[in-house]
């Protein structure tokens, strides 16, 4: 912006001034309007529809999947798709933070006069990609599957076979997610990449037989399931027994 532009958007932002009404109390009565609609809205949505509320918390239970609040559901979607340890903590930490602070700094480093979207190409690009980019991790964040669920496909044979051995493989998958086995294992993209083996294709590796006898007497710090009722433990031997 040259001088001359600089004196003319003077001139008229002095002649709209002078039009205008004072901040107080004015604006400040709209403001006050607006923000005793809004508390009556949420206070109206809150006594009709009710408050999301889940079951009291359970110390006891394996099977619990917590969930975050959905303002933070791009957050969780975001640590769920990036599964590299060593990055994990600049993409949940630091770039979040990062953006928060160019956000304080906004009016300290974006001078310009300008406010209309059309002659702040860049702003306004950036401002929409950031909108556009936490509405689809916050969308896929609220759909997305249990953090306890397998989502694998199932093999071919056992689409084949179908009838028992898939009922079976299915059972088994459900018992397997449930049983927590995703914090040291890694079957497929879900699970943990340790402390234990990865039982993507284990079937390829050990026996039905070897299964069942880790599962029995496993190597620490992996719990014994000797104790699982007969037919859960039959469903995760026939599960695993699966994967080739």
């Amino acid at each position: 912006m040259n001088q001359r532009q600089k004196e003319e958007y003077l001139r008229e932002y002095a002649a709209l001034k002078s039009e205008g009404k004072p901040f107080f109390p004015y604006a400040v009565a709209k403001d006050a309007v607006m923000a005793c609609i809004v508390m009556a809205v949420i206070i109206t949505m809150s006594l009709v529809l009710g408050a999301e509320l889940g079951s009291k918390a359970n110390p006891t239970s394996t099977t619990y999947v917590p969930r975050p609040e959905w303002y933070f559901f791009f957050l969780f979607e975001l640590l769920r798709i990036i599964r590299t340890p060593s990055i994990v903590p600049l993409a949940t930490i630091g770039i979040p933070t990062l953006c928060m602070i160019l956000l304080f700094l906004l009016p300290f480093y974006d001078r310009g006069p300008e406010r209309r979207p059309e002659r702040r190409p860049i702003a306004t690009f950036t401002g929409i990609a950031v909108i556009c980019v936490m509405a689809y991790l916050t969308y896929s964040g609220a759909h997305t599957g249990a953090p306890t669920a397998i989502e694998m496909p199932t093999p071919t044979a056992v689409k084949e076979a179908g009838g028992k051995l898939l009922s079976e493989y299915e059972e088994g998958r459900l018992v397997v997610a449930q049983s927590g086995c995703l914090a040291c294992h890694k079957l497929g993209e879900n699970g943990n990449a340790g402390p234990g083996p990865e039982l993507t294709h284990i079937a390829s590796r050990i026996p039905r037989q070897a299964i069942a006898r880790t599962l029995v007497n496993p190597t620490a710090p992996m719990p014994s399931f000797k104790n699982l009722p007969a037919k859960k433990f039959e469903a995760i031997v026939n599960f695993l027994s699966q994967l080739k």
